[in-house]
């Protein structure tokens, strides 16, 4: 028991460690782009930042799970196109917002199970599956609207992701709410637990009689439904349905959580790291396109990112063993 305890004690303070060095990175970060750019701190600017990073937070949210069990998805960035045809057909037909929003989620509920099952039952590594799935879902996207937007028809639609509510953005309430909701369910209930452990040892946990793959299934619809959450707010500030939509925005996503502290090996990182990652990522975005830095050196700065983010969290994999291995030695002595 004491073993456990001392474990546990020693994990949450890396945690906590690795937390404080994100916001000591994001300040660094913020204080740079505003002495390079002093309009980066006006308070248009700020709300449209937070509006962007919301999009990516939405996703990210339900990827972070994936990413906890041990498993990827790079179909995320595809999923946003097949969100913004799915809600805008049905919204031209129906003229309904509400049923052109449930229209989208239950295509997240569908590609997610799809995404589910090829990873747990029929046993394809996640990696591949999904990359699989990212070509089908934007082939479906161009070959349902001809490679050609759709707009929408329902003035009233756009303002769900351009809307405010006081001074913040509709998008930003969305994604405080879900941060929420999704760190009580990671932190406090059995199922978050379920997820740490499945994916600290998979083995071990189908062992311990938990059921591995309904829980991977269950994260891979979870995820997909946010995804899709995203795919309507970006439908909607468009006021159309691209096919091209989210292209990359799997890079993007994928690079925010894993900088923000979560292993690509499952089992470590929180939902809280994974935001300050996203909002790094966003105010170095933000940053760059307020310089005028070309787009073409915004993909570089975001290749770069990836790299420096799966570097770092292997560093961070390998420190970890080795003070776990060294508390151990000093429990036995």
């Amino acid at each position: 028991m004491s073993k456990n305890h001392s474990t546990q004690k020693l994990l949450n303070s890396i945690k906590q460690s690795d937390l404080l060095v994100l916001l000591a990175v994001l300040a660094v970060l913020c204080i740079i782009v505003s002495f390079l750019t002093p309009v980066f701190l006006s308070p248009r600017n700020i709300m449209n930042t937070l509006r962007q990073v919301s999009l990516t937070a939405i996703c990210g949210f339900g990827l972070t799970m994936v990413i906890l069990v041990g498993e990827i998805d790079l179909s995320v960035g595809s999923q946003q196109a097949i969100a913004g045809i799915s809600s805008i057909y049905i919204l031209n037909a129906t003229h309904s917002i509400s049923l052109a929003i449930l229209a989208a989620l239950v295509c997240g509920v569908i590609v997610g199970a799809i995404n589910g099952l090829l990873v747990t039952k029929a046993k394809l590594n996640s990696l591949i599956a999904t990359l699989g799935t990212m070509a089908i879902w934007r082939g479906l996207a161009m070959v349902i609207t001809g490679a050609v937007s759709i707009q929408s028809q329902v003035e009233a639609f756009q303002g769900i992701a351009t809307g405010f509510v006081g001074f913040i953005p509709n998008a930003v309430i969305i994604a405080a709410v879900l941060y929420f909701i999704i760190y009580y369910v990671l932190n406090h209930t059995t199922f978050g637990r379920k997820i740490y452990a499945i994916g600290g040892n998979k083995e071990a946990s189908r062992l311990a009689g938990l059921s591995v793959d309904r829980i991977k299934l269950l994260v891979y619809i979870f995820s997909g439904v946010l995804t899709m959450l995203s795919g309507v707010l970006l439908a909607s500030r468009m006021a159309s349905a691209q096919p091209t939509a989210g292209t990359g925005f799997e890079m993007v996503v994928i690079a925010s959580v894993i900088l923000g502290g979560v292993s690509l090996n499952g089992g470590i990182g929180t939902i809280a790291g994974a935001l300050i990652g996203m909002i790094i990522l966003g105010v170095l975005q933000n940053g760059l396109t307020l310089l005028d830095v070309s787009s073409f050196w915004q993909d570089i700065t975001r290749g770069l990112v990836i790299i420096l983010a799966v570097f770092v969290d292997t560093v961070r994999k390998d420190s970890i063993a080795k003070r776990l291995v060294k508390e151990q030695k000093l429990l036995q002595q």
